[in-house]
């Protein structure tokens, strides 16, 4: 992954990328000659290097649908902010905002990026190993590209716009595809495609790790099958993963969340962040999620903390939480300083403990965090998707189906520091993919909608660390709320061809 990061640091995507004037993408990208590109295997290296170049935004991974997942009862806006209030509100107004107005644009560039891959590098003379791996990823990313964006955008009534590699250079807008399930199918169909081209991890070699791999693919489409409510599906690919996936829980909670385990058994897959270069590259969660200011010393910006709500659904002695949230009077190591636990902003009166690891070191800035606070990336990459969440998975899957899933709950509680139990059903399940991935990219606001508790979740008031309202109760509307809004930018390029989502 190193070699990508440094590639498109200084790569010129506009020499590369072909397809650009289509209303949906990103970037204004030139056209790119046939006679002078995807005739080398190192154009193919450097066309599939292009992918990952949106992954360096700041709303990518970093914020982005972390506003989405910031709708949950598991945290708050920790400054006053008028766009992020509206989307926790689920207020209209909020889909003209630039916090989450991209995300569409972004992930429709990587997806046309990954369908010329997949329609130029097939004809080009190179080592046939790595064009399969080559196409995988690009089968992969476009896979999951679409999977983040169905499940936040798309129903029954209204899925996203399918660009297929046969309509990749047609300049009209695509409209949406009928439904939700029309996404789902070419999801699956693209995510099977990368996991019969992909290696294992341990066949990229430690110089391609954060590269897709076989079992990231496996990973997705137990994730997918599930939100599809294809539960034999989602256990089959799950259990893939358990059985065949080489991966293992840490024996340590907290151990998961330090730069050094990225790539620990219990990876499956992150979002790869670097502090090199001028800015860093890659997520910029930890920073986002630490304090205003840094308490001084470095430029956190406050962003996504936790409620008083979230910290008491941890059992006593379950060592989750110590390793998840931080609240007053709690020892941690700040910039190399042992330091006690106080927020001069902090609404909640919490913060988020996971990604904190970076900020360790006394000599952290340049080196595990980027010197530049207006671009926090760090050494940690933050988790997508990883070994745990894919247990719990199957054990949902299992329990939907009538089945015990004792063995897979029981993994997860011993790990914490739990006893084991005996006929856990959903409300455990529910608890255990709550406590155990609380603040991650799992993505509780999208669990509550699935489940049907979103509504009555949202009716009551958060709560901060001294037991005070902290943000009033809201009206979620089933109908309407269960998806978030089409940007408006993406109705106006279209002329109208891509319609807004009902209700919004």
């Amino acid at each position: 992954m190193k070699k990508i990061i440094n590639n498109v640091l200084i790569l010129s995507v506009s020499l590369l990328m072909g397809a650009c004037s289509k209303k949906l993408d990103i970037l204004p990208e030139g056209t790119v000659s046939e006679n002078n590109f995807w005739l080398t295997q190192a154009d193919a290296e450097q066309g599939v290097n292009a992918m990952y170049e949106p992954f360096d935004g700041e709303e990518f991974y970093g914020r982005g649908y972390m506003w989405f997942i910031n709708a949950s009862d598991d945290m708050v806006t920790g400054r006053i902010n008028t766009n992020a209030d509206a989307i926790k509100n689920f207020s209209s107004t909020y889909y003209s905002s630039s916090y989450t107005v991209n995300q569409w644009d972004m992930r429709y560039s990587v997806i046309r990026r990954a369908n010329d891959v997949i329609n130029k590098i097939p004809a080009i003379s190179m080592d046939g190993s790595l064009k399969n791996r080559l196409l995988g990823e690009a089968y992969f990313l476009s896979g999951l590209m679409y999977f983040q964006m169905a499940y936040n955008y798309a129903d029954d009534r209204a899925g996203m716009p399918i660009i297929t590699r046969g309509n990749n250079n047609d300049p009209n807008p695509t409209p949406r595809a009928a439904n939700i399930t029309e996404n789902y199918n070419y999801i699956e169909s693209e995510l099977k495609k990368a996991a019969n081209l992909l290696p294992y991890l341990d066949q990229l070699g430690t110089a391609n790790y954060g590269r897709p791999h076989k079992v990231a693919a496996w990973g997705y489409l137990s994730k997918m099958y599930l939100y599809k409510k294809d539960y034999a599906n989602a256990e089959k690919y799950a259990d893939s993963v358990m059985t065949f996936g080489k991966r293992a829980l840490l024996n340590n909670y907290a151990d998961v969340f330090k730069a050094a385990n990225n790539y620990s058994s219990e990876y499956i897959w992150s979002a790869v962040s670097t502090t090199k270069g001028a800015s860093g590259w890659g997520s910029i969660l930890p920073g986002v999620m630490l304090e205003n200011k840094g308490w001084g010393k470095y430029n956190g910006w406050g962003y996504y903390q936790p409620t008083k709500e979230l910290y008491d659904a941890f059992e006593n002695g379950d060592q989750r939480r110590e390793a998840t949230i931080l609240k007053p009077g709690d020892k941690f190591t700040y910039l190399g300083v042992e330091t006690t636990y106080s927020s001069v902003n902090s609404l909640s009166g919490y913060q988020f403990n996971k990604y904190m690891d970076p900020f360790k070191p006394a000599n952290a800035i340049g080196s595990t965090i980027s010197s530049n606070g207006d671009h926090p990336t760090t050494n940690l990459n933050v988790p997508l998707l990883r070994y745990a969440e894919v247990i719990l998975i199957k054990a949902e899957a299992e329990l939907m189906q009538g089945k015990n899933a004792d063995k897979e709950i029981n993994m997860i509680r011993q790990r914490a520091g739990l006893q084991p139990i005996q006929g856990a059903n959903m409300a455990e399940l529910k608890r255990q993919r709550r406590c155990e991935l609380a603040g991650e990219w799992a993505d509780r606001h999208r669990d509550l909608v699935r489940w049907g508790d979103a509504q009555a979740a949202y009716a009551q008031p958060l709560h901060g660390v001294n037991g005070q309202v902290i943000w009033p109760a809201r009206n979620f509307n089933p109908s309407v709320h269960h998806v978030w809004a089409v940007p408006q930018k993406e109705i106006d390029r279209s002329n109208g061809v891509i319609k807004q989502n009902q209700g919004w």
